[in-house]
Order: structure tokens, then sequence, then C-alpha cells
């Protein structure tokens, strides 16, 4: 059971991922705010399963404690993500009336707003789960030892998921194509961790 739940999480997460990229390229040409905050949502849906489902397999007891925290940072991240994605699907997005000034605090879709800083800290919070579970992980075969590697330098969007906020890099005057472009390089990395997780829990004893 654990493995299925992995694997399920594993291709939950790698679609959604796929869809947000794809969201994000159209977006360069027309408004897909919505199709990329929705697929977003089933980002972290797809994330808490599969990291559980690592540590469940990995079934060592002295790495119990680095595991449990990769989870409670995970679930701090699908916190934050259903926070913010979910108020651009609902009440930013059915409330054309909003002033600018609450669309400065509450809309993902305004680069520097605190719903967009929330989302950077959110997906730190991601890094640093994937760079705790990935100690839990069994380098039993190539497949293993690629996605432990993976999720090891993932945690490096910890301090950029935490410090980018404070420092003067997505302002208010921040083009979207900038965004656009690490966002889609985010996509591009995580997309192989999702597949060699779904090898992992396949060929994993």
């Amino acid at each position: 059971m654990n493995k299925t739940v992995g694997k399920i999480g594993a291709a939950v997460t790698g679609l959604a991922v796929l869809a947000f990229a794809i969201s994000m390229i159209i977006g360069l040409f027309r408004d897909t705010l919505f199709a990329s905050c929705f697929a977003s949502i089933f980002i972290a849906l797809g994330f808490l399963p599969f990291m559980i489902s690592l540590y469940a397999v990995g079934r060592d007891a002295e790495k119990r404690a680095v595991g449990l925290c990769g989870i409670a940072f995970g679930a701090i991240y699908a916190g934050i993500i259903f926070l913010v994605y979910f108020a651009e699907c609902t009440t930013v997005r059915r409330n054309p009336s909003l002033s600018a000034e609450v669309l400065s605090i509450i809309s993902y879709g305004r680069i520097g707003s605190l719903f967009f800083n929330y989302d950077l800290l959110g997906y730190g919070f991601m890094g640093l789960s994937t760079f705790l579970i990935a100690f839990t992980v069994r380098p039993e075969n190539k497949a293993a030892r690629g996605l432990r590697a993976l999720l090891w330098i993932h945690g490096i969007f910890f301090f950029t998921g935490l410090l980018f906020p404070m420092l003067p890099i997505f302002s208010a005057g921040t083009g979207g194509s900038l965004g656009t472009i690490i966002l889609e390089c985010w996509c591009a990395y995580f997309l192989p961790v999702c597949l060699l997780g779904y090898l992992y829990f396949k060929k994993t004893a």
C-alpha cells in the first residue's frame, strides 16, 4: 500500500507540475492565472503523499526523526500553498472590483504582494522537506540514487524561498517574464524528481 500511495502521489505531482508549466507558457500570451493556481493546488495534493510514502518505504528507524521533520515541513508548505492559491481561485477571481491596495496584499498574481511572498516561502518549506526526506531514500539502484541527489539539491530552494522576498528581486515593478522563466526552470527540475520517485516505488524491494 505504501508504494501504491507513493506512485499515485508522484504521478499526481508530476502531472500537476506539467500542467503548471504549460499554463505558464500559455500565460505569456493570455491570462492563465486561474489554471496555474489550480494546477499548483494539485502539486501540493500529490506532494504530501509522495513525501510520506518515501519516508514509509525507507523503513529506517535511525532516520525516523529526520523523516518526520521532512513531513512536517512538507505539511507547512501544503498549508501555505492551499491558502495562497485557494484565495486566488476564489476571492480574487470572483471579485473584480477589489481595489489595487487589496490586490497588492492578497493576489498571488501581483509580484511582490504579501501572498506572492507567502508562495515563495511555501516553496522554501517544500525545499526543506525534500532535503530532509532524501535521507530516508534507500540508494538501492540508479534511480534511487538519482532521486536522492535531486531531493537534496532541491533543498537549496529553502534559502531562496526564505530570502528572496526580503530582497529587491521580486518587487512590484519586476517583469512577469522573469518569474515565468524561473518557474519553468523549476518545473524542468522537479519533473525528473517525480519520474524517479515513481520508478523508486516501482523498483524498491
